[in-house]
């Protein structure tokens, strides 16, 4: 297939958010991502690949419902990567329910870019958090770059989106979980914390730019710091929820 084909065409206006939650499809790209989605049941409806990928990944081909061959040109208009693998899958949203009995859960608010995203869904599933809630007005978690960010782990666990913060904040707690916002103004240091974080707990991590609101970090159960040793002012959203996410899974598995 060229890439004026119309299914082609219609593939990649799923690089919009508003084409992909009407009709619940997105794109994942490359072999670690179609590999992840191939082992979800029901979840890959059609793979693109160019026929030197199909050469490469001839174990992808067999798995897959539908393999279709696509020219060069046509993967790299479905592929955001400047060096595009050659295979991107069509794929359904997953829609995992969080557990009920989660301990570890990231719950997100107002997080904009798609690669921290990305990231974080990588570091919950890495620390073996149950569940990543996206709330308020955040980056869509089957954004393309965040797809791609998350490794693969965007498959792994459940990954939410709710328009409410605040609810999210109140359905966590509802759940038997304690909510800890990370705020560098937190009363409690993230070293002394160990006991505090055997506990259920879902963590309130805010926006890139401009952290959690103070209202929204006082709906909290408590507040919580990362100790700043040096002279950097602060750390960036993805490297704060592994040192949280971790700090948590350590003192749970003890």
């Amino acid at each position: 297939m060229t890439a004026g084909n119309a299914r082609v065409k219609e593939a990649r206006k799923l690089s919009r958010r508003s084409v992909r939650a009407e009709r619940r499809l997105f794109l994942a790209d490359g072999p670690n991502a179609v590999t992840e989605a191939l082992a979800v049941p029901d979840c890959v409806v059609e793979v693109f690949a160019t026929p030197a990928a199909t050469e490469r990944y001839a174990d992808l081909a067999d798995a897959a419902p539908v393999w279709t061959l696509v020219e060069d040109r046509a993967v790299a208009g479905l592929s955001d990567s400047v060096t595009p693998a050659g295979l991107v899958a069509v794929c359904r949203f997953l829609d995992l329910p969080q557990p009920a009995d989660a301990r570890l859960v990231a719950l997100c608010a107002e997080i904009r870019d798609p690669g921290n995203a990305g990231t974080v869904i990588r570091c919950a599933d890495a620390a073996g958090a149950d569940a990543v809630v996206l709330a308020g007005d955040s980056v869509d978690p089957y954004n393309p770059k965040t797809v791609r960010a998350s490794a693969g782990s965007l498959f792994h666990l459940p990954v939410t989106q709710t328009p409410d913060p605040y609810a999210a904040i109140r359905a966590a707690q509802h759940a038997g979980l304690q909510v800890l916002a990370a705020d560098g103004a937190g009363e409690v240091d993230l070293h002394d914390a160990g006991d505090l974080l055997r506990a259920p707990t879902a963590w309130l991590f805010g926006n890139e730019a401009h952290g959690l609101p103070r209202e929204l970090a006082a709906a909290a159960d408590g507040r919580v710091r990362i100790p700043i040793h040096g002279r950097a002012e602060s750390l960036n959203l993805s490297t704060a929820a592994a040192l949280c996410l971790y700090e948590t899974a350590r003192a749970q598995r003890r």
